[in-house]
């Protein structure tokens, strides 16, 4: 999976054009950080154009893209892109731009931890390989090898083509399994909660979200659901029940293990939220705090074998890492492997069902 694949900030350590990065903000901080720890530094941002109002951003002026194209071409930079999006028009924008420059997509940690890049990925190429080997049809290990190459890469064109044909919920609904109870950790404003009330029979929803802004949506939702009983809990859901540092962001990216912690927020096993009580689904999206949630969840998992939904985005390691543990925890699974299109390598998701 990585013998043949070029290590994209080993090269762009030896770079002898301008590298110009696309977007602003967290993503773009992390990549400047890890050029210049490899040597390199970045010779200016920019947005597309309406985006462009006089910013500043690491003491350099924003530029437009219209100002990239008269000052450059394809010979004289290279462009990375730093930030990330799932709309189509987004993509379309980020797509013309590489029909006239070089364009690569640096796959760097949502949540921390070290890099996925070649010395990485060789370091753990048995664990890698394992995980693989754990899923279940040829489609799950073809998007997995591919996922594998644009991370070492950063090729936007390998990364568009690793989407999977089926969706998670795909999967879900041509298994042989009833689903009328689901928990939702991380469940933002109830948009996955939503969205299985539209494709399931469902009489409980267990809903847990530690963001107050987020919380104070899901809520609201809540008191609108009526043929459905909904619990919520603000909590932040991990392997023990106390308090814990937290990003209090106000959107998709507040949780445990982003780096930025804020406040403090209670914390919660999935197992202690669900008190014994069966569910036949479960998401887990929080931020980097998948594993922990795992572990927190053996008893529930191990009673009554519901089907799984993890992210496996957030971490270098959780593409592998995280196949493995549940392999450990309870065997019985099929393992699914999911992705839909979206810029960098977010929305993966493994999806088990249990035999």
């Amino acid at each position: 999976m990585t013998e043949t694949v070029p290590d994209l900030f080993a090269r762009l350590a030896t770079e002898k054009r301008d590298i110009l990065l696309y977007g602003m903000g967290n993503g773009a901080d992390k990549i400047v950080a890890e050029l210049h720890s490899r040597g390199a530094e970045v010779a200016g941002f920019f947005a597309s154009d309406g985006f462009v109002r006089g910013q500043l951003f690491h003491g350099s002026r924003v530029m437009s893209f219209s100002e990239v194209r008269e000052k450059y071409n394809r010979e004289t930079c290279v462009i990375l892109l730093a930030f990330g999006s799932a709309r189509p028009d987004v993509l379309e924008l980020i797509c013309r731009v590489a029909a006239e420059f070089d364009l690569l997509v640096p796959d760097v940690p949502v949540c921390g931890g070290p890099l996925f890049d070649l010395p990485f990925a060789r370091a753990h190429k048995e664990q890698l390989l394992a995980a693989r080997d754990l899923l279940t049809d040829e489609a799950s290990k073809a998007l997995y090898e591919r996922i594998v190459k644009f991370r070492l890469s950063g090729s936007l064109e390998e990364l568009l083509d690793a989407v999977s044909p089926y969706s998670a919920w795909d999967i879900l609904q041509k298994s042989p399994m009833t689903v009328r109870k689901i928990a939702d950790f991380g469940a933002y404003t109830g948009d996955s909660a939503r969205e299985a009330l539209q494709r399931f029979p469902l009489d409980f929803i267990l809903a847990a979200e530690p963001d107050r802004r987020n919380f104070k949506k899901l809520s609201a939702w809540q008191e609108t659901v009526t043929d459905c009983a909904v619990e919520c809990h603000q909590v932040a859901v991990c392997d023990r029940v106390g308090e814990a540092a937290f990003d209090d962001a106000g959107n998709r990216n507040a949780g445990l293990c982003t780096g930025r912690s804020r406040v403090t927020v209670a914390t919660a096993t999935p197992d202690s939220l669900l008190q014994g009580r069966a569910v036949d689904y479960i998401k887990y999206d929080i931020e980097g705090a998948e594993q922990e949630a795992l572990r927190g969840s053996v008893e529930t998992i191990r009673h009554h074998r519901p089907a799984l939904r993890i992210a496996l985005y957030h971490k270098s390691a959780d593409l592998f890492e995280i196949p493995l543990l549940l392999h450990t925890l309870s065997p019985h699974y099929r393992l699914y492997l999911t992705r839909e299109r979206s810029l960098p390598a977010w929305d993966i998701d493994l999806v088990a069902i249990p035999t």
